[in-house]
Order: C-alpha cells, then sequence, then structure tokens
C-alpha cells in the first residue's frame, strides 16, 4: 500500500473491525507470529523511491558493471599463502636460516626478534596453460588456473582475528561500518524482488559475528540475510518456517493483506522508528514473496548426481562445503547479488589457525578444494562465470617463518587472494611478496583496493557511493582506496 493510501487503508481496517468479531481478528492477525522467525534474518533489497542514495538515481551504476554478482569464499582464519599459492623458492632455500623479524602482534610489537624460516609443508607444481604455481594442498583448484586471477600482493589492517575479519567485511577494525554486501546492496538493489539481495552461508557469531553481514547505519533493508549457522549441518541450512502447510492460499492471501495494514497502520503513527518500521514491512512483504520460490531454491535434492559429485556432496570430507557451495550456486543464478560462502569458526578457534600444527591445514584444505573446483566449473559451463565474481580469501596470511615446532602466525603484511570471472584478466598474476613470502612489495593491494576494485567491476564508484550519517558522508572505502584496472581483462 502506497502512503497516499493512508485514508483508503483506514476505511479498510474500520470495516474490518465492524464485520470481524475479536476472536476472529485476532485468529487473522496471528498470521504475523510465524513470519517472526524470519523478520531477523530476512531484509528486502529493494530500494524505496524515497531514498537517495550517493550514486544518484537508485540501483543505476555509474561505471559500466563488468559483472552483475559476487560469490564470496571465506576462509575463516588466515590459510597459509606461503604454503598454497605464493611460490617462493628462496624460502626453501633458506629452510631453518633464522631471520630478523619485526613484530606486528601484540606484545612483540614493534621489537625486532630472531625468527627460524620454515618452507612450505606442500610441494608446488604448475597448473594450466599458464603455468601457475599452486601446492599439493590444492590439486582440484589447481587444474583452474587458467580461469584465475591471483592477488600476491594483498594487505590489511588488523593483526587479530576479530579486527581483521572485521576490516576485510566493513572496511574498519573497530568502527560499525556496514558490510561490504550491503553496500553493494544499497548501490544496485537486487536482481530478484522474492529473493534476499544479500545473503551469508553458515556465518560464525564470532569475530565480528552479525557485524560481518551487517548494515550497521544503512537502512535496516539493506541487511544480509544468514541462512544456517556456523556450528549446525549445512543440511540443516534452509530458513524455517517459510511454507505453511496448514492454510489454503486464499487463507494465508487474506492473512497477509491484513498484517501489511496492520503495519503500514504501525508505520504512520511510529514516525520516531520509520527505519525499522519500514524494514519490518518489507521484511514481511520478502517472506510472502519467498514462499513461492525460495523453497525450491533451497532445496539441493533436485540436482543431478553428476552436480552433486561435482561439487564433493556425498563425500565425507566434502559434504559439508559442497552443500554451501551449491546452493550459492543456485542463490546467484537466481538473482542473489552478493553470497557470502563461510568456512568458518566452529568453536573459538578459527578453522585456518595454525599456530602449532601447519599440517592440520591439509584438513581444510581436503573440505574445501574440491567444492570451490567444482563451483568454478559448475558457473563456467553454465555460462554465468562471465559476469559472476568469484573471490576467495582470507582476512590476513601467515608468517614465513615458523611458531613453534611447525606453525605459523598470523600475517597481515603480505598474502594472496584470488579471483575469478566477471571481467578479470584470466590465467593472470599481479603483485608479489618479498623473496620469502612476508611484506607485500610490488603491486601492493590494500584491502580498501580490493573493495574498490570489486565495486567498480559491479559498476559502482566507490567515491560516490556514499551515505549520509552523523553530520559526514561515509563511504565503503572511508577516505581511501583506488581501483586497480591492471586486474581487468
Amino acid at each position: 500500500m502506497d502512503d497516499d493510501d493512508g485514508d483508503e487503508g483506514m476505511t479498510d481496517l474500520r470495516s474490518c473491525a465492524q464485520t470481524t468479531s475479536r476472536r476472529q481478528m485476532l485468529n487473522q492477525a496471528g498470521c504475523g507470529f510465524g513470519a517472526i522467525a524470519l523478520q531477523a534474518m530476512l531484509a528486502s533489497q529493494q530500494a524505496s523511491g524515497r531514498e537517495t542514495r550517493g550514486m544518484g538515481t537508485p540501483g543505476l551504476p555509474v561505471v559500466t558493471p563488468r559483472a552483475k554478482r559476487i560469490i564470496f569464499v571465506f576462509m575463516q582464519g588466515g590459510p597459509s599463502h606461503v604454503d598454497s599459492f605464493d611460490y617462493k623458492p628462496e624460502l626453501i632455500a633458506r629452510h631453518n636460516q633464522s631471520i630478523d623479524f619485526t613484530g606486528v602482534r601484540f606484545g612483540d610489537f614493534g621489537k625486532v626478534t630472531q625468527q627460524k624460516l620454515m618452507k612450505p609443508l606442500w610441494r608446488f607444481r604448475p597448473g594450466g596453460d599458464c603455468g601457475r604455481q599452486v601446492s599439493d594442498l590444492f590439486p582440484e583448484i589447481r587444474k583452474h588456473v587458467d580461469d584465475l586471477c591471483f592477488l600476491h600482493g594483498v594487505h590489511t589492517e588488523g593483526v587479530a582475528h576479530g579486527p581483521a575479519t572485521l576490516f576485510l567485511h566493513t572496511g574498519a577494525t573497530v568502527q560499525v561500518r556496514p558490510s561490504i554486501g550491503s553496500w553493494i546492496l544499497y548501490g544496485l538493489g537486487s536482481e530478484n524482488s522474492d529473493l534476499p539481495g544479500f545473503v551469508s552461508l553458515q556465518p560464525s557469531d564470532a569475530n565480528g559475528g552479525p557485524r560481518n553481514y551487517g548494515n550497521a547505519f544503512l537502512p535496516a533493508i539493506y541487511q544480509g540475510t544468514s541462512i544456517g549457522r556456523s556450528f549446525q549441518p549445512a543440511s540443516q541450512m534452509t530458513i524455517e518456517h517459510l511454507k505453511n502447510q496448514t492454510l489454503s492460499q486464499d487463507e494465508l492471501q487474506k492473512r497477509f493483506e491484513l498484517t501489511r495494514q496492520l503495519n503500514r497502520l504501525q508505520a504512520a503513527t511510529d514516525a520516531q522508528n520509520q527505519d525499522e518500521s519500514e524494514a519490518v514491512i518489507r521484511n514481511y512483504e520478502l517472506a510472502w514473496r519467498m514462499q513461492a520460490q525460495a523453497p525450491e531454491i533451497l532445496d539441493i535434492s533436485g540436482e543431478s548426481e553428476t552436480t552433486a559429485a561435482l561439487y564433493g556432496i556425498g563425500e565425507k570430507e566434502t559434504d559439508e562445503f559442497g552443500r554451501q557451495c551449491l546452493l550459492a550456486r543456485r542463490l546467484s543464478e537466481s538473482g542473489v547479488r552478493f553470497v557470502q560462502v563461510n568456512y568458518s569458526d566452529q568453536s573459538t578457534n578459527p578453522r585456518w589457525d595454525q599456530h602449532a600444527n601447519m599440517p592440520q591445514h591439509a584438513i581444510h584444505a581436503r573440505a574445501t578444494d574440491k567444492p570451490v573446483a567444482g563451483l568454478l566449473q559448475d558457473l563456467k559451463q553454465r555460462g554465468l562465470l562471465e559476469d559472476t565474481i568469484v573471490w576467495w580469501g582470507g582476512e590476513f596470511g601467515r608468517t614465513p617463518f615458523s611458531q613453534g615446532a611447525d606453525g605459523r602466525d598470523h600475517n597481515p603484511r603480505g598474502f594472496t587472494v584470488f579471483l575469478a570471472g566477471g571481467g578479470l584478466r584470466a590465467g593472470f598474476a599481479f603483485g608479489n611478496t618479498d623473496e620469502i613470502g612476508h611484506l607485500a612489495v610490488d603491486g601492493k593491494i590494500h584491502m580498501h583496493d580490493l573493495h574498490a576494485t570489486l565495486l567498480h567491476l559491479l559498476g559502482l564508484d566507490h567515491e560516490q557511493l556514499t551515505y549520509q550519517y552523523a553530520g559526514r558522508q561515509f563511504r565503503p572505502t572511508d577516505v581511501y582506496g583506488r581501483v586497480v584496472h591492471d586486474l581487468f581483462a
């Protein structure tokens, strides 16, 4: 119902009150209770005509877009770049040598200490026609290097998981800022009005928790929709109470219409909480529309055996993450603008955080290698990789020297991220760390630069994508960031 239909809405409600008993009224109004569980999970993705965005016309890019959507494969905990994608012969040659290292962590910050170098625990081999070196940690991803764009000079802020994870998602270590997915949804809207525009699969409650997919000071309708939790099996990754199996479609429609009128009436009398009220209304309406499409999309059982096998579904080591990656493809194919696939915390320790036992990297690599490779292949064979960006990476990398007998510490000073699809150069590597993989020295890409570049690929100018809050214009990259045009095909 539009705002200028308020009188008509009041008439409808008075008429309803005159012809409906109190018991019937409560029975009908009870339809809202079933949607309360959805309310916190679902955020509408359509911008209203009353909203003003920094981009000017809502939903329209200001630069020519090369991609329409992003799938972010988040490797929580900091996978070791020197053991996976950043081949350093000098590190192998200097194994067990001691070097002077300036500390970046807590009590060691700024102190120069001697640390012993540790060579990669896995052998590197060339892959594809481009010959990019990938270690035996990721043999399946190695088969797809001709489609990948490696960024070897990435650096970031934050030396602990919490601040660095927040910075990866929001561009700030301590401030409450919108997540990059919320900015994208704010700038572009969704491709499908019947689905959320921003979804986070199996997110963790730790190291930023909901702030990693939160809207912060952006209107509440731009919050990400979480599906599942990191501590739950992926087989339970769904939205509960999405369908009412006990009522007819006609009864559901009547209840929905009454709920919508009640919500509009409440919003009209609650000017102080207009943002929250509008978000609630849009949540209800999105939940209603989702009933027709979401159940089928969330149900992966209809996929062929060949497709399921491609993602490693049905195999003990890969079933969990394979289900996430396949659902990410289904959501993206259906018009979800930003999907985050989380390989994240299941306890107090992030999965890739091996300070004293680097061989455990193999466990996590086996769980994710085949599903990610399957996602790349599936997107490509469906023609979706052309306008979909796949972004793989963690909050930082790991040091080239040992911690304990066979562990590695956090390294925000230089690490590797890879991208694929969406107008990016394929079979390409940009930037370098130093000869031992410690510091980004060439083609350096700060996390703000990565955000700016991803936004540009979607058609958004990170300097013009702004929102006024607390007396200033905020943008996703704060006052930093540059677009790395060398990455574009």
